[in-house]
């Protein structure tokens, strides 16, 4: 598992065999994506024959993350996420329904879990600033109109805020 330069930290995820699907499903969603490599181990190990245990170099939006597929060890759950940032409602959508092709289940408060069981959260970026904003009473409006939608809406969300 080479490492590009520069490269001192990023994310890991375990699948049971459908790394190298995954990362190719997410690198078709996002730009900037890519699966730079994919390695069969060439020796056996607790998780499987030589070959069968692969390590995954994708990029999404120029970020680096690792996959394996190593056999059922821990189940994804929401303790770990990827937080997609999204200018507009547009962009938002897309990678709601991007994400949601072949399986994927909705959740609250703009989580969804993919096909392979990874959470996700869509999310706008204004809602940093909006729920961090030290009128307390605009962030707890902003918080119950969240609460209330599973696919997050931004007109909905900036309404709340500004007291519509």
């Amino acid at each position: 598992m080479a490492i590009r330069r520069g490269d001192k930290i990023f994310p890991s995820f375990w699948y049971v065999t459908e790394a190298e699907d995954a990362a190719r499903f997410y690198a078709s969603i996002f730009p900037d994506s890519k699966v730079d490599r994919v390695v069969p181990l060439p020796v056996d190990t607790p998780s499987g024959p030589a070959g069968s245990v692969k390590v995954v170099d994708f990029t999404l939006f120029g970020q680096r993350l690792q996959a394996f597929s190593a056999g059922p060890l821990d189940p994804f759950n929401h303790a770990i996420s990827m937080v997609v940032l999204c200018e507009d409602q547009a962009e938002l959508d897309r990678y709601w329904n991007g994400l949601l092709q072949g399986g994927g289940k909705e959740e609250q408060c703009g989580w969804l879990r993919d096909r392979y069981g990874l959470c996700w959260q869509i999310v706008p970026r204004v809602m940093d600033e909006m729920m961090a904003d030290k009128d307390v009473s605009r962030a707890k409006r902003v918080a119950t109109a969240m609460l209330q939608m599973v696919k997050l809406d931004i007109a909905k969300l900036k309404a709340a805020y500004e007291g519509r």
